[in-house]
């Protein structure tokens, strides 16, 4: 985020609001980007020092002694001081937002986590200014990245999802490395928003795992609305299939195509992959059941000569690779629900968080506080899903046929 957008949402944020947006950008050298902020700040009223703004109330003051939080502790600094003229030939300090918030106590800390977070290792402390380090050992911070971090995974896995119906849910998983696999779930919830539901660490994408995931959901109150069945969006993993449809047992399970056409590849020669791609975007591209039947069509009999495992594979799926183009919803939405693409994404962000790892300690809560970390991140740059004006095609599509019988 530009620094420029930062302070324009600073401005338009209340205080607590604006606290948070300054923590996320204090990143690599706290004092120094404190200052760039509030001359960002001062600059956006007066304008730069050196060629003021006219037609303006505002100016700049000169300085004043103040303290903020800048090793733990309050550290004296100057505080540069901005007045605004007032109509009966007076002036008033104008309190700035950005010096407001690096008084907060935690102000420092949550920049020390969002430092490390960000790829600042603990292990590479000269990366931040020295004197923002002055009494911080290297185990200090470690054990302040393990305390933050372990709030992270308590926050993520405690979340309260008896609060709004789900719409979609997607389940995919990310390997750590030998016996350790993660498995992340993503909510979609009727107006388009979407976010990280929790997640599961095992040793594989088993059914106890799996289980346990979706247990753990619908413990925190996890469900659909009134009437509606469940959409889920699985990477193709028979445990999960197995654990949603315990919980929900009417579920629409639509595979993920992109998974698949992954699968059906590994079967096949490489001067074979440009020609299943082709056909495999006809088919997220096709409107309604009977262009996707078509489509599908299309894929079996290119495979019909050429791999009996690769066929075996697009057989394997069944109805399921069908199943969203049944509910005859918009095909606006086809990019969103054809495949788990939302936690791929997420994922990418997550790979580049814990490609910092070199060994994972299995035996503790290390891998957790990892991967919530992570997801955390991501998740700051979660939007709404992609034709989120035509879900309520899908909410429709998704009642249960005796609702839409009372409704008719």
């Amino acid at each position: 985020m530009e620094t420029s957008d930062v302070m324009e949402r600073l401005h338009q944020a209340e205080t607590g609001e604006a606290a948070k947006l300054l923590r996320d950008i204090l990143r690599a050298n706290v004092r120094e980007a404190l200052y760039g902020l509030v001359e960002e700040e001062i600059s956006g009223l007066c304008g730069p020092s050196h060629h003021p703004k006219e037609n303006t109330p505002y100016y700049r003051s000169g300085s004043a002694e103040s303290e903020v939080y800048l090793d733990g502790t309050r550290t004296a600094a100057k505080r540069p001081r901005v007045r605004r003229k007032s109509a009966e030939d007076s002036s008033i300090e104008v309190h700035l937002k950005t010096w407001q918030t690096a008084q907060s106590p935690d102000a420092w800390e949550e920049a020390m986590m969002r430092a490390i977070l960000c790829g600042v290792s603990t292990r590479d402390q000269k990366r931040l200014h020295e004197s923002e380090l002055k009494g911080m050992s290297k185990s200090s911070v470690s054990r302040l990245w393990q305390r933050k971090a372990a709030d992270l995974v308590g926050e993520l896995m405690g979340r309260d999802l008896s609060k709004e119906p789900i719409l979609a849910l997607m389940l995919d998983g990310i390997h750590l490395a030998d016996n350790l696999y993660a498995l992340i779930a993503v909510g979609i919830y009727a107006d388009g928003h979407k976010e990280v539901l929790g997640f599961r660490v095992g040793s594989s994408e088993n059914i106890e795992v799996s289980r346990d995931l979706v247990s753990d959901l619908v413990h925190r109150g996890l469900q659909t609305a009134k009437g509606l069945k469940l959409l889920a969006v699985l990477d193709g993993s028979d445990p999960l299939r197995r654990a949603v449809l315990e919980f929900f047992p009417d579920a629409e399970i639509q595979r993920c195509l992109v998974h698949k056409e992954r699968n059906i590849k590994r079967y096949l020669s490489k001067q074979h992959w440009m020609r299943l791609g082709q056909l495999f975007a006809d088919l997220r591209r096709a409107e309604g059941p009977d262009a996707a039947i078509e489509a599908l069509e299309n894929i079996q009999a290119f495979l019909s000569n050429k791999n009996k495992a690769a066929r075996d594979s697009l057989e394997e799926a069944g109805e399921e690779l069908l199943a969203f183009f049944r509910l005859e919803v918009p095909a606006t939405l086809n990019q969103t629900f054809l495949s788990t693409n939302i936690i791929e994404n997420a994922i990418k962000n997550l790979r580049r968080h814990i490609g910092r790892v070199c060994r994972w300690r299995h035996e503790s809560d290390h891998p957790e506080r990892w991967i919530a970390s992570g997801l955390k991140l991501a998740e700051r740059g979660f939007r709404k899903v992609r034709g989120y004006r035509d879900l309520d095609h899908l909410v429709k599509a998704l009642q249960r046929k005796e609702s839409k019988e009372v409704a008719a």
